[in-house]
């Protein structure tokens, strides 16, 4: 593609440091270890990082020209050789931005052809998108969906490294989306995403704003609560029409920067525009979820999901579902017979005696989160099967033993993801702060081994936890990922509990 055109098309304002803008462009790059012939490379700033000084190395690789927003210096060498004197350099303000848009004209600017969907928020992001694709599609809508468990539509999958991906790779995402025929794709959008302007280059046909609640402060993320809210609300300038949670105190400084943005809301307020009453919850037939009403439609809405955060959850998906014209009669139907999410407070069957969950929660806020849900159920006693990171803040370990020595009448310790750490040595640290809150334990290390004590010696009216897996499959040890999907764990002890008793 001609570099012109891709300018031209991204509509960013830049400078011509050196040689043509008329010259190819086989792809555009970030990694310059990725770097091949003929790219466009961006020299990017991050927190930890500045790519401007891997400009050299790209160049050495073949790229045809460079974006920077400083300036960067071609060894002498390099020109009189004949590698850099074809180099075109672009200077703009923030090559980051411009990066995004330039990505999004490199692939024909899919997200204008597509209705898009953002979701941000502390919590609720993955169920809430799911929700919102049942709904959609349920009702003949085309919908894929990019989030923490990577990037979907109608079984074709892409690979993602995070939650929201990088800009080119968005974009490359949505292209080949919207080329599978895609109409809607529902995203979730998360802080560091849009602070590291993830998704510039995508208007958001929707907006929802779930709830915050202090998290990804410190270290590489955001320095305080302020910029952590601020981040979040970015996505709303980006947006035409928003859904707010309007029982979350911060849902007025979503829109501070966004005076053009239609605003929604949500929530058990009366004032809501979307209003939903009489959350309960239930256990039915042996499983956990919830109920609630909505006098917009008089109904009484049951979902096979735990805690009542996931009424709000469900609610948002009644309220883009009916936005987008689907019927109140088949949202209902989608929502009561909706599967849960993979690994968010999924529950799984093995018994009508007691109940047990897989959740993916691995920090404190989380698991307190977590276990304040199993409460609302009256459970006779909360069993815990966790460990948690290796290669990770010991402080988080600590808090985490602290929390499940409160809540928890039994936690049985375990490895999760020991990474280049000895399992014992993780454990120690949970240990220590679980004296904090007396909690009692038992350490099964092996995991499967944990899983199979907890489920042998359960009690009647038990809630039993597996706490930090998720949706992995998969534990990494010294460097190597084994395959370890809590789902097969569960029915190869089933499995053998039967074949022993035979």
């Amino acid at each position: 593609m001609l570099l012109r055109k891709i300018l031209e098309d991204s509509k960013i304002s830049y400078d011509i440091v050196m040689g043509s803008i008329d010259i190819d462009i086989t792809d555009l790059e970030y990694d310059s270890r990725n770097v091949k012939p003929g790219v466009l490379f961006a020299c990017m700033k991050g927190k930890t990082s500045d790519s401007h000084k891997f400009a050299t190395q790209a160049a050495e690789n073949g790229a045809v020209a460079l974006l920077v927003q400083e300036p960067v210096m071609l060894p002498p060498g390099m020109l009189n050789k004949g590698l850099g004197e074809h180099i075109t350099i672009i200077n703009v303000a923030d090559s980051r931005k411009a990066f995004a848009r330039l990505a999004a004209a490199f692939f024909g600017n899919p997200a204008d052809k597509l209705k898009m969907i953002g979701i941000t928020g502390t919590k609720g992001k993955s169920t809430t998108s799911y929700m919102i694709e049942a709904v959609l599609k349920n009702a003949g809508k085309r919908i894929g969906v990019i989030g923490t468990i990577g990037a979907v539509f109608e079984g074709k999958k892409w690979e993602t490294k995070l939650t929201t991906p990088e800009s080119y790779d968005l974009h490359r995402i949505l292209a080949g989306m919207y080329a599978e025929g895609c109409e809607y794709v529902v995203m979730e959008v998360s802080s560091v995403g849009l602070m590291m302007d993830r998704a510039e280059g995508v208007e958001f046909d929707y907006g929802i704003y779930t709830n915050l609640s202090p998290d990804h402060i410190g270290g590489v993320e955001h320095e305080s609560f302020d910029e952590y809210m601020y981040c979040k609300s970015l996505m709303f300038k980006q947006c035409k029409k928003a859904f707010l949670n309007i029982d979350d105190e911060h849902w007025k400084d979503m829109l501070i920067d966004a005076p053009d943005c239609e605003c929604k809301t949500f929530g058990t307020d009366s004032e809501a525009d979307f209003c939903f009453k009489d959350i309960d919850c239930v256990k039915a037939d042996g499983v956990l979820g919830i109920e609630f009403t909505t006098p917009a439609d008089g109904r009484k809405y049951r979902v096979n999901f735990m805690g009542r955060f996931n009424a709000y959850n469900a609610a948002i998906a009644v309220c883009i579902g009916y936005a987008e014209g689907v019927s109140y009669e088949s949202i209902y139907k989608t929502l009561s017979n909706m599967p849960v999410v993979r690994g968010r407070v999924e529950e799984v069957k093995v018994s009508d005696k007691f109940n047990l969950i897989i959740d993916y929660a691995h920090n404190a806020l989380s698991m307190e989160s977590l276990l304040n849900t199993i409460k609302e159920y009256n459970p006779g006693r909360i069993v815990c099967v966790f460990g948690a990171g290796g290669n990770r803040s010991k402080l988080r370990r600590y808090d985490m033993g602290e929390i499940a020595g409160k809540y928890a009448e039994l936690s049985i310790l375990t490895a999760d993801n020991p990474r280049n750490e000895e399992v014992s040595v993780i454990i120690d640290d949970i240990i220590f702060g679980m004296n904090k809150s007396n909690g009692k334990y038992i350490i099964i290390e092996d995991r499967k081994e944990a899983i199979r004590y907890s489920i042998e010696n359960a009690k009647p009216g038990d809630i039993i936890a597996l706490i930090g897996k998720g949706h992995e499959d998969y534990q990494e040890i010294k460097g190597v990922k084994y395959h370890f999907d809590e789902r097969e764990v569960i029915a190869d002890i089933l499995k053998e509990a039967e074949y022993n008793k035979q």
